[in-house]
């Protein structure tokens, strides 16, 4: 399964860069997290509602980081991510951040985000809502 890329638009500000200039790479990480959030709000899906509501959390298992080439201050990101594998339990994405101005390959990624049981921090299937859609992807 490899779903349509959603993009996500994220300015550099000076505190996401180091005494370089440029980003830290912690905070690409970051910016990957916003366009996750970003892609499931865009679903209908809100994560405290997910907590409350349906009784999951999603956690990070595993990030797999290639960094390209440098954003710098001010940069304005186009931040992608796409569902490459889906499981009951489990989602995996490719994720990639451009350079809006030139279009540059700046890094791109793998993560995978369990879900789990907000109470137990046990994995648990996605709410069927959730795989409904997914799944039609």
């Amino acid at each position: 399964m490899l779903s349509a890329p959603f993009e996500w638009p994220v300015r550099v500000y000076y505190e996401d860069t180091d005494v370089g200039g440029v980003v830290y790479y912690a905070n690409y990480l970051r910016f990957m997290e916003r366009a996750r959030t970003e892609w499931l709000r865009s679903l209908g899906f809100e994560q405290d509602r997910l907590i409350r509501d349906e009784g999951v959390l999603f956690a990070v298992t595993s990030a797999q980081i290639n960094y390209r080439a440098p954003a710098r201050f001010n940069d304005l990101l186009h931040v992608t991510a796409r569902i490459s594998e889906q499981r009951r339990s489990r989602i995996v994405f490719e994720q990639a951040v451009y350079r809006v101005e030139d279009g540059q390959h700046l890094t791109d990624g793998v993560i995978k985000v369990a879900c789990l049981d907000a109470e137990r921090f046990r994995p648990r299937p996605l709410p069927e809502s959730m795989q409904r859609i997914f799944f039609d992807e």
